[in-house]
């Protein structure tokens, strides 16, 4: 059984670090390819932008729609594995060190004495609390000014992590504001980013106008994971 547990986390700490290395590297390449888009020269209809690219060989004609195109290829590819597999892989990890050895870990009976399971439902309320709170403030009226988002997302995520350090161990407190931050990334693809893109297929496919919001929405998110 030591045996498997050895393999077995090693597998899942690789896991996790493979699928996050092709989650934030396919998000930076993005980035990279918004801002190398140019509006010169003729443009597909409802394009906003396009870039030449050259790779292995090969060149990469990348054109962006703002919204969506005047009609669906055959095949899309949607990126979003990477962040699902990231997502698992780490909260088992979590779990399997954080709270089955949360008297080793996470708790830290100087700072706080909590019996594991208590310490276990704190955490999970944490990332609850953490995304609840953060979805919240993108859709609220605050969201609209990127600048005043970020001072409040940041003073917040501060007194999350204050609030931590007076219930778990420094070890356990800083896991957590990790695990949470990641969290949030995670359910911003799950939650908003491919909802948004999958309502916008739909109204394609039904011959109506997408919502322009879910493009606004998704690429906010998609900023904010980076």
């Amino acid at each position: 059984m030591d045996l498997v547990w050895i393999w077995g986390e090693a597998f899942l700490r690789w896991l996790h670090v493979i699928a996050g290395i092709a989650w934030i590297g396919s998000s930076f390449y993005f980035v990279h390819l918004d801002l190398s888009l140019t509006r010169e020269g003729p443009l597909p209809d409802k394009a906003n932008g396009e870039a030449w690219q050259v790779h292995g060989g090969g060149f990469y004609h990348m054109v962006k729609y703002l919204v969506a195109p005047p009609g669906l290829p055959s095949e899309l590819t949607w990126f979003k594995w990477e962040a699902y597999a990231t997502w698992i892989s780490g909260f088992v990890l979590f779990a399997a060190i954080y709270y089955a050895g949360a008297e080793l870990y996470l708790i830290d009976q100087g700072v706080r004495a909590l019996s594991p399971w208590s310490a276990t439902l704190i955490s999970i309320g944490g990332f609850i609390l953490g995304w609840a709170v953060y979805d919240g403030l993108c859709r609220s009226p605050l969201g609209d000014s990127e600048t005043v988002l970020a001072a409040v997302g940041f003073l917040f995520l501060l007194a999350l992590a204050y609030g931590f350090s007076l219930l778990f161990s420094g070890r356990g407190a800083f896991m957590q504001m990790g695990a949470i931050i990641g969290t949030i990334m995670a359910a911003n693809v799950l939650m908003v980013i491919i909802p948004g893109q999958r309502q916008v297929v739909a109204a394609l496919q039904a011959g109506k106008e997408p919502d322009p919001v879910h493009g606004k929405r998704g690429k906010q998110r998609s900023v904010h994971n980076n």
